[in-house]
């Protein structure tokens, strides 16, 4: 008598279970793979988008005091995308890039020469670049950043670091635009209207706590930052 299982009753996660280890851990890796992918491209548009509508002054003028800007931010990444995903797996940018070794911070801000079309342009043909070693390397491949502590990796890792890189940047990038003109979210489609009277309630609510925190209004003053060394421009 067949004994035979029928696999039809059996749910999703019950028929993996049934697959050959090897195989099972193949798919287990192009699922993991395929979600963090998805993810990148998702927070990669997001930067793309907190540029969307604004002057050529403000994508590109310092908005923190260590000189953090929109613009400086989408350079930034393009140029990590180019890095990680390229040199470090013997597949270098077609993009001329400076040696690592160099690096001198200039990927942190634009020229007045370098356009804003320019950097996405540069940003876009990085992921294009980067989606093929993606596509192509499987998940575990080695790769060696040699500008690391511990330089040899794998594309997992790799693709977690540029994932919390772009997604950290990106939520810089966010606070930047919400201090311009107040907009904020993760793309258009999800951004809802301004009210300016319910946000001046909401942060004055918030600002009432905060002095009470801090002692009361008399007493509420802003943090010295530590080692904090006044130099003339």
């Amino acid at each position: 008598m067949s004994t035979s299982l029928d696999t039809t009753v059996l749910s999703t996660p019950e028929r993996f279970l049934l697959l050959p280890r090897g195989k099972l851990a193949a798919m287990i890796d192009d699922v993991a793979k395929g979600f963090l992918h998805g993810r990148l491209k998702t927070v990669r548009e997001a930067l793309v988008w907190k540029l969307d509508a604004l002057s050529e002054y403000d994508i590109r003028r310092p908005l923190t005091a260590t000189g953090t800007n929109l613009l400086g931010l989408v350079k930034h990444m393009a140029t990590c995308e180019a890095w990680y995903f390229g040199e470090v797996f013997g597949r270098p940018s077609p993009e001329p890039l400076g040696r690592w070794q160099d690096a001198d911070g200039s990927d942190l801000w634009a020229t007045s020469d370098e356009t804003r079309e320019q950097i996405i342009d540069f940003y876009q043909r990085a992921w294009k670049h980067a989606d093929a070693t993606l596509g192509e390397l499987p998940i575990d491949a080695p790769g060696h950043v040699p500008w690391w502590p511990q330089p040899d990796v794998t594309l997992f890792g790799v693709m977690i670091h540029v994932l919390q890189e772009t997604t950290r940047h990106a939520g810089h990038a966010d606070i930047l635009r919400e201090q311009l003109d107040g907009r904020t979210g993760l793309r258009a489609e999800y951004e809802e209207e301004i009210d300016t009277a319910a946000r001046a309630t909401h942060c004055a609510k918030i600002e009432r706590a905060a002095q009470a925190a801090g002692g009361g209004a008399g007493n509420a003053g802003p943090s010295s930052p530590p080692g904090a060394v006044e130099t003339t421009p």
